[in-house]
């Protein structure tokens, strides 16, 4: 990659964690914390899927086993700019999440002290629409985050069929 789309990627990443900040503190602002995280959600509901079906055409994965789910959702952690490591079994797929831009800019802006509340919403709400989109196949869990003081967060798909 040469160090224009370096710049290109870093650009549009900001832009789009911008957009997220914003809009959500506008609505917190105007109607409270309560409303905003709950359109946060319904959002993330949206965009999950969106973000699932984009990875599955880019990467052309049409299938629905463990590899398939680790290299899509790792295109989505690449893309958002997060430190990662992937393990995947024929049933499991699991990451460790060492470094996560969402905390770091909940941090940055002085709202870290928000950053369990949203990440117990937020993130599985993603996960589960990611195992919907791979055939309803997978469940979620997230046993620790780093929003509530692990050193990592762990999130794993696993096969339920």
């Amino acid at each position: 990659m040469s160090n224009g789309d370096v710049l290109l990627v870093q650009y549009l990443r900001r832009a789009y964690q911008a957009v997220d900040g914003l809009w959500f503190m506008m609505v917190e602002q105007a109607d409270g914390f309560p409303k905003a995280l709950q359109l946060d959600e319904q959002v993330w509901q949206v965009l999950a899927k969106i973000e699932a079906r984009e990875a599955r055409e880019l990467l052309g994965c049409t299938g629905n086993d463990p590899g398939d789910l680790a290299r899509c959702f790792s295109l989505k952690l690449r893309a958002d700019g997060h430190a990662f490591e992937c393990a995947v079994t024929h049933e499991d797929v699991c990451f460790a999440i060492t470094g996560c831009t969402w905390y770091d800019l909940l941090r940055k802006s002085g709202r870290d002290a928000l950053a369990l509340t949203v990440s117990q919403i937020i993130c599985p709400t993603e996960g589960r629409v990611w195992c919907r989109e791979f055939g309803d196949e997978y469940t979620f869990e997230m046993p620790c985050t780093m929003c509530g003081g692990a050193s990592r967060c762990e999130m794993t798909f696993r096969r339920t069929t």
